[in-house]
């Protein structure tokens, strides 16, 4: 473990030399995501000006949740955007190959490949967006809540990570992966809101089977004293249980990578 996170260490710096290598395109790309999340925003300001309460969410209360969706989000970006690519960039072109000649694991090698900086700008918003919510709601920054916070926020972005690699690893067999992995990658645009908002199938199926709502909802409900039981912690313990299956889903792709040919 400790080889890994040194190597990491040394692939970071290497990405962000390259990127400081062109300092206007880091900033255009670090902002980018800021002016996106506006956006989406004053769409959620609108709604809730015409409409005080979704359901029993307050404004405040509904910046919360997207807040903490945007933080999970933002961990994938950085970290995990590469998955993205798998298909196009590397299966396509032959170069997955080297992955599979040098002696770290191909997986690790893929996602330290590249950092993301767009995430940066996620990272920030969502940050600010928990901050000023949990301010106006009067939610205390007591240790609990902000270990409670901070662990949440991981295990969301390592939910989004595990189901951007199980829907990824596809590439193996069809090239190009995005559309399945859009598919279910654009669900998580329904836990920025209240599930309970939704139909009952719906908060199943961001709950159990596609489970952003982990990563939004159900800690937002913890926070702002909804009782939902144990649901409020599942979070970790479902992000362990999905990057065991998106790794073994990994593994059984890999073994049917036959690269490019001639």
């Amino acid at each position: 473990m400790a080889r890994y996170l040194d190597l990491y260490g040394l692939f970071l710096v290497q990405r962000f030399k390259i990127l400081m290598e062109y300092r206007v395109n880091f900033l255009i790309g670090a902002s980018s995501t800021i002016i996106l999340q506006v956006s989406s925003l004053l769409t959620i300001w609108v709604v809730m000006s015409q409409i005080p309460s979704l359901n029993g969410w307050s404004y405040y209360e509904v910046l919360l949740i997207y807040g903490l969706i945007t933080l999970a989000k933002s961990i994938n970006h950085m970290f995990a955007d590469n998955l993205w690519t798998i298909g196009r960039q590397y299966i396509r072109t032959g170069s997955f190959d080297r992955f599979l000649v040098r002696p770290i694991n191909p997986l690790f090698h893929l996602l330290a490949d590249r950092f993301c900086h767009d995430g940066i700008g996620n990272f920030l918003v969502g940050s600010v967006l928990v901050i000023t919510a949990t301010r106006q709601l009067n939610i205390p920054w007591s240790l609990n809540n902000v270990l409670y916070l901070v662990l949440m926020v991981l295990s969301g972005g390592l939910i989004f990570i595990a189901l951007n690699l199980i829907t990824g690893t596809t590439a193996f067999w069809i090239m190009d992966a995005v559309p399945i992995m859009r598919v279910v990658f654009d669900f998580h645009l329904f836990a920025q809101y209240p599930l309970s908002i939704y139909p009952r199938a719906v908060g199943i199926l961001l709950t159990w089977l596609i489970p952003y709502g982990l990563a939004s909802f159900y800690p937002a409900s913890y926070l702002t004293d909804r009782s939902l039981g144990w649901v409020a912690w599942g979070a970790p313990f479902v992000a362990i249980i999905l990057l065991i299956l998106a790794y073994q889903v990994w593994k059984f792709g890999l073994k049917y990578y036959a690269g490019t040919g001639s």
